[in-house]
Parts: C-alpha cells; structure tokens; sequence
C-alpha cells in the first residue's frame, strides 16, 4: 500500500482525553477516532491489526475444535427472564424496546442466545461434546469508560460456549480452552498467566482471568517467577487428548498466581522473596465452567446414556480482540511510539522512500515494493514527499517490525538501510539482500 493513497490521519499532539500509554497511541497513530463516550471508530491500520488478532484467536479456536456462527448484537429480553438473569444484570445492560412495544437488549454476552440455539437442535449425548463460538461486538454500559479500547462500552468479544454430558468432560473442555489461551497469546507476543478470578454475573464455580504483566496495568496481581519461564505447548499438541491436557492445565496453575482481590496473604508470604513477582496486570482473557446454571433453567438437556434426559454442563470462554491491541501496546512500546509484534503488525515492513521524484530512489523503491509484495509481505511505501524526521518519527510511531530506507546515495550504491524497530538495529545491505533479511 502506498501511502499516498492510505489514509492514516497521524496527530502530532496527543489528545487530552488519553489518560493511559495504548489510548495515546492509537490516537496518534490513526488506528481509531472516539466516535461518543466508550464508542470508537476503527481507521485502517487499527482495523488491520484487529483482523491480525481475530485471524490468530480463529485458528486457536478451530484447532481446538470449537465452531464458529454468528449470533446477534440484539437479543431478546425473554430469554433473559428465563435464564433469570434479565432483573439482575444491573444498569451495565443496555435495554431497549422496538416498534412492536417488545423488549430487546444490546447483548453484553450469550449464554442465554447460545443456549437457545443448542436446546433447539441438540437431544443425545452422541452430539456432545460441542463448543460453538463467534467474534461479534458487546455493549456494556459502564458508569465511566475510559482508557480508550482497553475499557469502551461497545467492544469486540470472542466467545466460546462449550457443552458437555457431565462435569468431568466439562472440565476438559474448559482445559481444552484454557490451553488455547495460552497459545493465543503467545502467538499475539504476549506471555499470559492464568489466575484464579471471581466469576461476577457470568456465575459458576470454576474461572481464571488471563493476566499480562505491564507497568501501566489497572490491577496489582501476583505471582511466582516460575511463570515468566513455562513454555506453552506447539503446533504438536492433541488436543483430544484428555490426560495430557489436564497435565498442562496442573503445570500452569500450580504455582501461586492471583489478583488483588483473590490475594491470599498467607499463602504468598510462604513464598522466598526470590520468587515473588508483584506487578501490574491487564487482564486479557477469562474463562469460566458453571454446570448447569443456565441449562437447568432454560431446559438445555439431552437424553444421556441410560435414556433419561439431564441438563447439559456448560462454560464459556472470552477474549476481547478489541482490548487485547491495547493490551499488546501497553506491553510492547517505548518513547516513540508502538512496537509491534510480527504476528500482528499491521504491515510487516515500511518501505522509506528518502528523495521521492530522484530517479534512483524511485526506481529502487519501486524495485523492492514490487519484489517484497511478490515475496507475500505486506508492506507500507512511504512515496510522500515529506521531511525525512517526519518519515522516520511515522515509521517508528505506528511500530511496524521492519523499516527499509532507500536514499539518493544508497540508491546509486545500490544499497538500502534495514532499522529493526524493536531493537533499533540497523544494517546497509545490497538492493538484491534486502528482501531475504526481511523474510529471515
């Protein structure tokens, strides 16, 4: 893509309203514009990197066999009353009434929609287990949203509902999810360490929150050092195998983990100073097992093994895109701008051309846009005629992982400058080595 004919509405002053690191950011960069308080619009290279998200959390869902639908933002307020959940939910629900004088909601989660579709078509135990999940925006109402996308009251939500004959195999499917989570994240450049959390108005017995470490975070969390090495599993993993995925769930929660206010003094006081990691943490994921709190009331039962029919065990299983590119800023950024990792970087290379109207530069930039689009990398040419400090602070600004700079004199010598713009490394190479270091 060529700048020229991007738009990427790049502000120079940082907007007042930005109170925290990734709000400031996205604004400056022209990843998004506040449309209404806690509502914001997505410009092109913030929508970029949303996909780039989706894209990594589909393939971590399907891999493990999770089915993809779509349900509606708008649903209705009887499923609601019937799960018992419609008085309860508190202000946060945004209700609404149609034309019909019928009682709507802009949903802030599914499990009542999720289950009405499954008590609709499944009846055996044979169909179990089955997980169905989409990616569809939320609203909650929040008294003060603020921090941009990390806490807006309409946001993108990814979520899981898995269904299960009985809690063992619930229990699975929830260590199903839970390792999914770990390599989402690991995938998106981030290290997440699962904690025991509060279920809130979703319900249950049994949750974790997903935490990354970061100093600007909106909690204090804690944790043993331990966590800052474990590994998460490959590609290689099986996840049919229950026994292997139980083991990993035991590796990852053994250890002390916990947020404020799950804190257990003793229990951490135990622990020698060397291993006490106290931080700030984003929560960037939360997973939760609750039976049969919405299946019994809503009737979601199917005949089990010996003819008589029970109410399914369910849990479900979020992740905000939307939240976790702010989440991934605050992580992964320094003085200049964003720093992003290469799985989700909105292009994978900047490409600067220094002189744009000087034959050399321009026939050696048009060489390598050519040949590194032929290459499959998606790269940003920076064809403006502009400053060379207002090109560089842009390039550094939106963070893309490589920058590859062509002035006249390089261009002449046939050579083009490489800046790695997460260690701030930089080579001079020949025009025909540039495209294999950037692929390396």
């Amino acid at each position: 893509m060529r700048l020229s004919r991007y738009f990427l509405p790049i502000l120079k002053e940082t907007p007042k309203e930005a109170e925290i690191v990734s709000h400031r950011l996205m604004l400056r960069a022209g990843m998004i514009r506040q449309q209404a308080a806690g509502l914001y619009a997505f410009l092109p290279l913030g929508k970029r990197v949303l996909d780039k998200v989706c894209a990594i959390i589909r393939e971590e869902q399907d891999r493990a066999g999770a089915n993809e639908i779509l349900m509606p933002t708008i649903q209705s307020a009887d499923l609601w009353r019937e799960s018992g959940r419609y008085e309860d939910y508190g202000k946060e629900m945004l209700r609404i009434e149609d034309r019909h004088e019928r009682d709507l909601l802009y949903g802030p989660t599914n499990e009542e929609v999720v289950t009405d579709i499954f008590r609709s078509y499944v009846r055996s135990y044979k169909d179990l287990p089955l997980n169905l999940y989409h990616i569809q925006w939320k609203f909650r109402d929040e008294v003060r949203p603020r921090f941009g996308v990390m806490r807006s009251r309409e946001f993108l939500m990814k979520d899981a509902y898995s269904f299960d004959l009985d809690q063992a195999s619930a229990e699975t499917a929830y260590h199903r999810m839970f390792v999914a989570y770990l390599r989402t994240f690991e995938r998106c450049g981030l290290k997440a360490i699962p904690m025991r959390a509060d279920t809130g108005p979703i319900g249950g017995d049994l949750s974790h929150e997903f935490i990354i470490l970061a100093s600007t975070g909106e909690s204090e969390v804690f944790c043993h050092r331990d966590f800052l090495e474990l590994a998460v599993p490959g590609e290689e993993l099986d996840f049919d195998d229950a026994a292997g995925l139980a083991g990993i769930v035991k590796t990852w929660t053994a250890p002390y983990a916990a947020t404020d206010e799950m804190h257990d003094e003793a229990a951490w006081a135990a622990l020698p100073a060397e291993d006490q990691v106290a931080a700030r943490g984003i929560e960037v994921g939360h997973i939760f097992y609750f039976g049969t709190k919405y299946s019994k009331p809503m009737n979601a039962v199917v005949t089990g093994p010996d003819g008589k029919d029970v109410p399914v065990h369910m849990g479900s299983y979020g992740i905000g895109p939307s939240r976790l590119i702010a989440a991934i800023i605050e992580a992964s950024h320094d003085e200049n701008g964003i720093i992003w990792p290469k799985s989700v970087a909105p292009f994978d290379v900047g490409l600067i051309n220094m002189k744009p109207g000087d034959a050399d530069c321009d026939r050696a930039c048009d060489d390598l846009y050519a040949r590194m689009q032929a290459a499959g990398l998606d790269v940003l040419y920076d064809d403006q005629d502009t400053r060379a400090g207002a090109k560089f602070a842009t390039m550094d600004l939106i963070g893309l992982p490589t920058q590859v700079i062509v002035g006249p004199r390089g261009a002449k010598a046939g050579e083009a400058e490489i800046k790695l713009r997460a260690t701030g490394e930089r080579m001079t190479l020949p025009l025909d080595a540039v495209v294999a270091r950037v692929l390396s």
